[in-house]
């Protein structure tokens, strides 16, 4: 009998044991969490520009630092809120990552569209306004570099405007069409490519 209420007492014992160490660790996990979420919302709506699939990810695993939270496993919930916060600096760097290359991308094209749309539009004007077009240009080819000009000029604008806007994701696409379009339009009218063009 005296064997049997030590070993009730010993399991009672390692019981508010466990329960006292789970409990200790309640109010770590929740703050961990706290500042998954925090870090996360700081940089989130850059973040879902740049790099949406890791905003996804970061997502669930605070998701899931919170399940284990309401589940009463907080040791697990804190380890899982730690994992939340690298996913969080993971993505952070990411992003910085991407907007360095964007830039970047950025400058080496935008060195060279503006020049060339400036040089179209100048030959344009000038085959327009002449009583005759040279031997090398006909009326049909005219209106196709005016066309293109015109595409590549509409394609520059927009690009512009997302990377002004902060819309990378649309940046480079446009940019690349406004360029493609505007060295068929040189193309046609047999005009030199500017050095900040042939990048």
């Amino acid at each position: 009998m005296t064997s049997k209420k030590y070993m009730l007492f010993a399991l009672v014992a390692v019981t508010i044991l466990f329960l006292a160490a789970c409990s200790s660790n309640k109010e770590p996990a929740a703050a961990a969490i706290k500042a998954a979420e925090d870090a996360f919302n700081a940089t989130k709506t850059e973040a879902m520009k740049f790099v949406p699939d890791q905003v996804k990810s970061v997502e669930d695993a605070i998701k899931a630092a919170k399940a284990s939270f309401e589940k009463g496993n907080f040791d697990e919930a804190l380890n899982m809120a730690k994992a939340a916060q690298e996913k969080v600096k993971e993505m952070n760097a990411a992003v910085a990552v991407r907007k360095e290359n964007l830039a970047k991308n950025w400058a080496e094209i935008s060195g060279g569209v503006p020049e060339m749309l400036e040089a179209i539009k100048s030959r344009l004007d000038t085959l327009k306004s002449g009583k005759r077009l040279p031997k090398s240009m006909d009326k049909a080819k005219l209106e196709q570099a005016e066309m293109h000009y015109e595409v590549a000029s509409l394609m520059w604008d927009e690009a512009k405007k997302a990377f002004s806007g902060g819309n990378p994701a649309d940046v480079m696409p446009l940019a690349t069409a406004a360029k493609e379009d505007a060295v068929k339009a040189m193309e046609l009218l047999e005009l030199q490519m500017p050095g900040a063009a042939t990048k």
